[in-house]
């Protein structure tokens, strides 16, 4: 007796499923239709923006002359915005990835008094949303006199639990023990056994961690609106929103609408090169994962 391959799923030949196709295409369409409506909507000059359907072309293509507007609107303040957001993003998620590995290797390798406290720590306060954290962290900052200075920003995205746990879990299952055992007995510290073996081991979980750390801070609002007051400091999302206030109010919103848009759709660019640049690292760390398995 013949059994119908079309029966058969496995992993060569995957079972086609039209209801599941359907769900997907509805999520694709969901996600990449606001997307769709900004890139359209970048391309359009003011009057085509109020006069046309969202998702239809405007009369003109206006993309370049609202990116050159964009730049030299409010003499060029969007440019300061770029680059503080550059700033706190390259600092804050370089300096939080290596103090997540750093952690990491130090709960999966090392045996100190409070581990097993501090661990319970660390997965209590993944728990905890950082919007509930901003108002404290608020009133400390002003109590020692750092609000409106970069480091109310920087200071708060060092700090990163989630990343603290993945790369704990990561550092457990891809540093053997042994080897670290054997650059201590050839007389490497400590330290220098965490950056010469384990921190090159540990580069697809880094990279990961790097990623959501990148995202996080690009797209983080809330803590610079209220540790900031000088515009000069502000990053995109907080600058952004701005002048979309400024376009909302009596006698404005026929002026800067187009440049809201245009701007939003800067913004993402960046976090689509970084996706697409280290998109072959994160699947290496994730098929090592799954080797490990």
């Amino acid at each position: 007796m013949q059994i119908s391959s079309r029966r058969l799923s496995t992993v060569e030949n995957p079972r086609k499923s039209t209801t599941l196709t359907v769900m997907t295409g509805l999520f694709t369409l969901y996600c990449l239709l606001p997307l769709g409506w900004l890139v359209v909507n970048a391309t359009k000059s003011q009057a085509d923006f109020v006069s046309t359907f969202g998702l239809a072309p405007g009369r003109e293509f206006a993309l370049w002359d609202n990116i050159v507007q964009v730049f030299t609107y409010q003499d060029g303040i969007f440019s300061r915005w770029l680059l503080n957001t550059v700033l706190y993003v390259v600092v804050g998620a370089t300096v939080s990835t290596f103090l997540a590995a750093l952690g990491g290797y130090a709960l999966a390798k090392l045996d100190f008094r409070g581990k097993r406290t501090f661990l319970l720590v660390v997965l209590g306060s993944i728990s905890v949303p950082g919007i509930a954290l901003a108002i404290p962290q608020f009133l400390l900052f002003a109590h020692i006199g750092m609000t409106n200075t970069p480091w109310a920003v920087l200071i708060p995205s060092f700090i990163n639990p989630f990343g603290l746990y993945l790369m704990w879990v990561f550092t457990a299952e891809a540093v053997p023990t042994g080897l670290l055992e054997a650059a201590k007995i050839d007389g490497a510290g400590e330290f220098r056994t965490f950056l010469q073996i384990a921190l090159p081991l540990l580069a697809p979980a880094g990279v990961t961690v790097l990623l959501f750390s990148f995202v996080s801070i690009w797209n983080n609002y809330f803590l610079p609106l209220i540790m900031l007051k000088d515009p000069a400091w502000y990053p995109l999302t907080v600058g952004i929103n701005q002048w979309n206030k400024l376009g909302s109010t009596a006698g404005n919103g026929a002026l800067i609408q187009n440049l809201v848009i245009t701007s939003a759709l800067l913004t993402i660019v960046p976090l689509i090169i970084a996706f697409l640049g280290l998109q072959r690292y994160w699947q290496s760390g994730l098929s090592l994962g799954a080797v490990k398995g």
